[in-house]
C-alpha cells in the first residue's frame, strides 16, 4: 500500500484509534470517523468514573490526526463511499470497520416510554454519556438495581457502593461472572460486593420495570417481589454494531466476519475489536482489539506477513474498595474435565483463591483472587501452550512468581 492510498475507519473507540495512530506512525495517512461528541476515551476504565475514582479526562486516549466527528448512515461498495448524516460523501480505497458493539437491553415489561426511551433513572452503562448520566443521578442512599452480573455488572455495582448508594445486583445465573470464574472464584467476588453492602440474589430473573410519572420507582422479580429502585442499570452485555455491514451486504454472522487479514467479504473493508468475528469467535475485550489493529496496521503498511491469528485473553479486575483493591484476573478453561489434574489454593481469611487446570501437561486455565504475584508466570505458560517442564510438582505453578 504506498502513502497516498485512502484509509478510512469508522469508530473511534480503543480499536479505531489505536489503528489509526499505528498507521501514522507507519506512515500512512488515514481518516477516522467518530460519532462521539467526546474525545476518544478508554471505556475499560469507566467504571473507575463512575465511582469517583478517575475524572472523564483521565481516560481520554491520545487523539490522533484525522479524526472527523460524525455518524456514518450508509456504505456504497461500488463507488468505496461512505454516506454520513450531515450529508457528506467520503471516499475511501481501503475502509476498516471498528464500530464496537452497544448494550444489550432486556425484554423487560416497562423499560421504554411511549416514545421508545429509557425512563429517567434507567441508564444502560456502555458509554462516557451513559456513565456522566448516572454519575450526576447517584447519591448517597439513592436506592440502585443494577441487572446483570458479569463483569460489567460487577464493576457497575462496586462503583455505585462506593458512591454511598445502596445496591441490588440481580444475576439470572447461578453466579457471578459465570463466564470467566469458576465457583470458588465467583463467592469470593460476591463477598467482596456483600462486604461493601451490595445485596446480591443470583438465580433471579427481573421481569418488568415500574414507572410513575415517566419515572423508574421499582422493578420486579419473576417470582413477584419487588425491588424500590431510583436507579436501575443495565448490565446485560454487549451486541456488535454490525447495522452498516448488513446493509451494505457484508458476511455477518453475530459478528463482520474477518479472515486472517481482518478482511470482509469484500477486499477493500477490513473489520476490528468488537464488531469483527474471526475464526468464529467475537471477542469483545480490549486485548484482542489492539493485536486486531496492530496486525491490520502493518498489513496496510505493507509487510506481507502480517496476520492476525486469534488472542488468548486473560480478563483482569481490580475492584478498588474503602480499604485495599480486590484483584482477580482469569484465563482459559477455569472449570476441570473429567481426568484432568487441577491445583488449588485458598486462604479464607486473606480472601485469596489460586488454581490452575492441567490437561495432558499443558496449562488450559487458571484463575486467581487477591494475590497476582504469579499471573504474569502463569499467562506466559498458558498462552505459549508449550509443556510444563516435569522438574517439580504442579504447585510450583502457584507458588512461583516466575520473576513477573
Amino acid at each position: 500500500m504506498t502513502s497516498n492510498t485512502r484509509v478510512v475507519v469508522i469508530g473511534a473507540g480503543l480499536a479505531g484509534v489505536t489503528l489509526t495512530r499505528r498507521l501514522g506512525e507507519l506512515g500512512v495517512p488515514a481518516l477516522l470517523i467518530g460519532e462521539e461528541q467526546h474525545p476518544p476515551y478508554n471505556r475499560v476504565l469507566l467504571a473507575e468514573v463512575l465511582a469517583g475514582r478517575y475524572g472523564a479526562e483521565v481516560i481520554a486516549l491520545p487523539e490522533p490526526a484525522g479524526l472527523v466527528r460524525g455518524r456514518v448512515t450508509g456504505i456504497d461498495r461500488d463507488a468505496r463511499t461512505v454516506a454520513c448524516a450531515d450529508g457528506s460523501v467520503i471516499a475511501y480505497d481501503t475502509l476498516v470497520l471498528a464500530t464496537g458493539s452497544n448494550a444489550v437491553l432486556p425484554p423487560l415489561r416497562g423499560l421504554f416510554t411511549p416514545e421508545h426511551e429509557l425512563p429517567r433513572g434507567v441508564h444502560a452503562f456502555r458509554t462516557l454519556d451513559d456513565c456522566l448520566a448516572l454519575s450526576r443521578a447517584v447519591r448517597p442512599g439513592a436506592r440502585a438495581v443494577v441487572i446483570g452480573g458479569g463483569l460489567l455488572g460487577v464493576s457497575a455495582a462496586r462503583a455505585l457502593a462506593v458512591r454511598g448508594a445502596q445496591v441490588v445486583l440481580a444475576q439470572q445465573s447461578e453466579r457471578l461472572m459465570e463466564r470467566q470464574l469458576d465457583p470458588g472464584a465467583s463467592r469470593l467476588v460476591r463477598r467482596h460486593l456483600e462486604d461493601l453492602g451490595v445485596e446480591v440474589h443470583t438465580e433471579c430473573r427481573v421481569r418488568d420495570v415500574r414507572c410513575v410519572g415517566g419515572a423508574v420507582r421499582s422493578v420486579e422479580l419473576a417470582d413477584g417481589y419487588a425491588l424500590d429502585a431510583d436507579l436501575v442499570v443495565l448490565a446485560c452485555g454487549v451486541r456488535p454494531r454490525t447495522g452498516l455491514a448488513v446493509e451494505a451486504g457484508l458476511d455477518v454472522r453475530k459478528g463482520v466476519v474477518v479472515d486472517d487479514e481482518l478482511r470482509t467479504s469484500d477486499p477493500h473493508i477490513r473489520a476490528i475489536g468488537d464488531c469483527a468475528q474471526h475464526a468464529g469467535t467475537l471477542y469483545g475485550l480490549a486485548a484482542p482489539a489492539l493485536e486486531q489493529a496492530d496486525a491490520l496496521a502493518r498489513s496496510l503498511a505493507g509487510d506481507p506477513a502480517a496476520r492476525y491469528g486469534g488472542t488468548r485473553s486473560l480478563t483482569r479486575l481490580t475492584l478498588t474498595g474503602p480499604d485495599s483493591p480486590f484483584d482477580l484476573a482469569a484465563f482459559g478453561e477455569t472449570e476441570a474435565l473429567p481426568g484432568d489434574d487441577v491445583v488449588q489454593l485458598a486462604d479464607a481469611t486473606r480472601g485469596t483463591y489460586r488454581k490452575v487446570v492441567v490437561r495432558d501437561d499443558r496449562l488450559v486455565g487458571g484463575v486467581l483472587v487477591g494475590e497476582l504475584g504469579t499471573v504474569g508466570a502463569l499467562a506466559r505458560a498458558w498462552e505459549g501452550a508449550e509443556p510444563l517442564p516435569d522438574d517439580g510438582p504442579l504447585l510450583h505453578l502457584l507458588t512461583n512468581d516466575g520473576g513477573s
